[in-house]
């Protein structure tokens, strides 16, 4: 194979692998993809938001503007993925609620419309009764409700069958085994296989596993410990006819909870935020909070039946920035850290990959993401972030 279209291991079958696999494979790479068991993790538990203004906080504006840049490529990767797969994701364009359950609430939510005003998104504080035609079955007692017509969603389970399908329709390769990056005097070679202990050649080595990348041999020490894990716990119920037609992202006395509605009448209900190690129990009390605060916001949910309540890891950088690029060593890339936003950076970090791998200009914001910002004396110095966080 000429060396400008080199053979690609990706480490992690996670949404991000998935996505880097195939849009690798649709330029023309050999691709493996290494998981013990692709599509699940994070990616499997996950809402299918793709809520960059919902997600925006003071202080991660750069971050804003990469979820803004990878939201303007999911209709065409939804489309691509159609093309491939036989089936999308369900892209839902319908927007966004942003509710407030009372004037703290309201007050908190002010500080995001001022952020959202500075980055140009576009969003309408509506009167009870305009919120009420656009979703009968809220709450008529919110304090306020604000719509994000730019926010969007998906299904992230579909969306991860449809990208194991795409994958295989452009014959990229799976071992459903972990893997660990082999070195040779500072070159990624290629990855070993815990299992079969297998030494499998690869010119070139991408590393997606999510919190799995604390537990890969052969990345620098410093990215082992550049990412943790943050539990996120969410619910499933289901309802006879849909009870939302859009995503509704709440504070409700200081908490918040979001729900995303499905076309089947499936609501996802999510998601603590706890930092407790790899720790995936889902805790009554959560499971308690979610439901009370998402049957305060819609009513009707009351009368749901309960589905499912599971916990994902969440890989969350220091300052909430994915690490993806270069690595330091020859031949190794990563892409990891995404904390809440996997599934709405997925294109765009994949296209920095592809970029990456074959000697191409990245897209625009992709310096800010690069992993050895936590080295040598330009870096911010990663002992200093997790300190400070």
């Amino acid at each position: 194979m000429p060396s400008s279209v080199p053979s690609v291991a990706v480490v992690g079958g996670g949404v991000i692998g998935l996505t880097v696999a195939w849009t690798l494979a649709r330029r023309g790479h050999r691709v493996t993809v290494y998981d013990p068991v692709p599509a699940r993790g994070a990616s499997w538990a996950a809402a299918g938001m793709l809520s960059p203004a919902g997600e925006a906080w003071f202080g991660e504006e750069s971050l804003l503007r990469l979820g803004l840049a990878s939201l303007d490529r999911w209709p065409a990767t939804a489309h691509d993925l159609e093309a491939d797969a036989g089936w999308g994701p369900e892209l839902r364009s319908e927007g966004t609620l942003l509710v407030a359950a009372t004037d703290d609430d309201a007050g908190t939510q002010a500080r995001l419309h001022a952020l959202m005003a500075s980055a140009g998104i576009t969003h309408r504080l509506l009167s009870r009764r305009e919120a009420r035609a656009l979703e009968p079955a809220l709450h008529p007692g919110m304090h306020s409700v604000t719509e994000v017509l730019s926010d969007h969603s998906v299904n992230n389970r579909t969306l991860v069958a449809a990208l194991l399908a795409a994958c295989a329709r452009r014959a990229v390769a799976f071992v459903e085994d972990t893997a660990d990056v082999m070195t040779d005097t500072g070159t990624a070679t290629g990855v070993r296989t815990r299992r079969a202990g297998r030494h499998r050649r690869h010119e070139v080595v991408v590393v997606a596993n999510g919190v799995g990348l604390a537990d890969t041999a052969g990345v620098p020490g410093w990215l082992r410990t550049a990412v943790r894990p943050v539990k996120g716990e969410i619910l499933r119920v289901r309802t006879d006819r849909p009870a939302l037609q859009r995503t509704v992202r709440a504070d409700v006395r200081g908490r918040a909870v979001y729900l995303v509605p499905r076309a089947d009448g499936e609501v996802v209900v999510g998601a603590t935020s706890v930092e407790r190690g790899y720790d995936t129990a889902v805790t009554a009390e959560a499971v308690h909070d979610l439901l009370h605060d998402a049957t305060e916001v819609v009513p009707e949910l009351r009368d749901a039946t309960f589905v499912e309540a599971t916990a994902g890891l969440r890989p969350a950088a220091p300052d909430h920035v994915p690490l993806v690029g270069w690595t330091g060593v020859d031949g190794l890339l990563v892409a990891s850290g995404h904390h809440r936003g996997g599934i709405l950076l997925a294109p765009w970090t994949a296209d920095v990959v592809a970029a990456l791998v074959a000697g191409d200009e990245p897209p625009a914001g992709w310096d800010t993401t690069d992993p050895r910002r936590f080295t040598g004396p330009a870096g911010a110095g990663l002992a200093d972030l997790q300190e400070t966080r």
